[in-house]
């Protein structure tokens, strides 16, 4: 973990509401995985006064530079959509746990959900044909995420929207229920963010089909190394008792398993 000034190479709106951000920093480039997050200082100033959490969506070591996609929900994020190439950003990380990448994966996501498991992707891919398959749910055509570029790696892809303007319509589960039972692929691993409901279901089907399962959780991450006790989720400790970690500093990836809903 390391403070750095990361300077924005471009910040462009991707879809309504939706920006993607590309920033230049040797130290996070190399240091971030697939899982982990960032704190960013959105603005120079005192309001808001505290940083925010952000995934990276890609990360392109060996050019120094990273990625992100973000959703402008409130003050911090117009700030953020704001701001133009060539300004700087404070930033910490790499922070939190993230990801164990396995060749033979399905991955689900949810809404803005779907942003930080193209990186996974990528990384699972390096380059390579894998049997790598998305989920991808959105609520319209509209809300849309990162259809293409999975398919750039080769990704099987399946989209579902709730209104059903373009894919299927249903949920992101309903096509993940789909895939796994026809999976014969012992050693399939699902990845997945989104809704806390959409993580609960996709949960449950890992276990019902006997499928290893890592979700990563999405909570407001006011300090991102468990100081300020923010972000606690119930985990089983054993087969009898639970307990609480920090989805900041214990996560943000856990085994599906683990978590009490």
């Amino acid at each position: 973990m390391k403070q750095v000034k990361a300077k924005i190479l471009s910040n462009e709106q991707v879809a309504p509401r939706y920006f993607k951000m590309r920033l230049a920093s040797p130290y996070l480039a190399k240091n971030l995985q697939p899982g982990q997050f960032i704190e960013v200082r959105c603005s120079d100033g005192v309001d808001p006064l505290l940083r925010r959490p952000f995934g990276p969506h890609r990360i392109l070591a060996s050019r120094g530079m990273f990625e992100m996609l973000y959703e402008v929900v409130g003050k911090a994020t117009i700030i953020l959509s704001n701001k133009r190439a060539g300004e700087e950003l404070d930033i910490i990380g790499p922070l939190g746990n993230g990801f164990t990448p396995e060749k033979q994966a399905i991955i689900v996501g949810g809404g803005i959900g779907i942003a930080p498991l193209l990186a996974l992707a990528e990384k699972i891919c390096n380059g390579k044909k894998t049997g790598l398959r998305a989920v991808i749910g959105a609520r319209t055509k509209g809300a849309l995420l990162c259809e293409k570029d999975f398919k750039k790696l080769g990704a099987k892809v399946a989209v579902m929207t709730d209104d059903g303007s373009y894919g299927k319509k249903g949920f992101a589960t309903d096509a993940l229920k789909t895939l796994l039972a026809t999976n014969d692929e012992q050693r399939t691993t699902i990845y997945a963010c989104g809704p806390r409901q959409m993580m609960q279901a996709v949960a449950e089907l890992s276990k019902e089909h006997h499928v290893k399962c890592q979700l990563l959780l999405e909570e407001y991450m006011a300090c991102g190394v468990g100081v300020c006790l923010g972000c606690p989720v119930k985990v089983r400790k054993d087969l009898v008792d639970h307990e609480y970690k920090m989805v900041c500093k214990d996560g943000p990836v856990f085994d599906a398993e683990k978590i009490v809903w």
